[in-house]
């Protein structure tokens, strides 16, 4: 099987809110709900030869927080590991969003 660029699908509000009200459940009151990456920074790995999309790993930090690494991954399936590897994304919270279906 290869990538193509148009793996992943778009998804209603609906089911992203139950699947991140799901999730709130599992987790103590100040714990890591999600991430920001700037668009500079998607754009920098997109842009890199061969790359058809983003992998996004489940990480600790040296904190033991919860985190992502991202990478470029090409149509074979491979990451682009010797390109861009990025993490040190905003976490929310506390660079949190105002109240909505997505986060409360």
């Amino acid at each position: 099987m290869s990538f193509n660029g148009n793996e992943g699908a778009i998804i209603t509000l609906e089911k992203g809110s139950e699947m991140t009200a799901r999730f709130r459940r599992t987790i103590s009151t100040g714990d890591t709900l999600g991430q920001f990456i700037g668009s500079n920074l998607l754009n920098r790995i997109l842009a890199q030869e061969n790359c058809v999309g983003i992998r996004f790993y489940y990480a600790l930090d040296e904190n033991n927080k919860k985190n992502l690494v991202c990478v470029g991954v090409d149509a074979n399936e491979n990451d682009l590991y010797e390109g861009i590897v990025a993490d040190e994304f905003q976490r929310c919270p506390p660079h949190s969003s105002n109240s909505n279906p997505l986060n409360s």
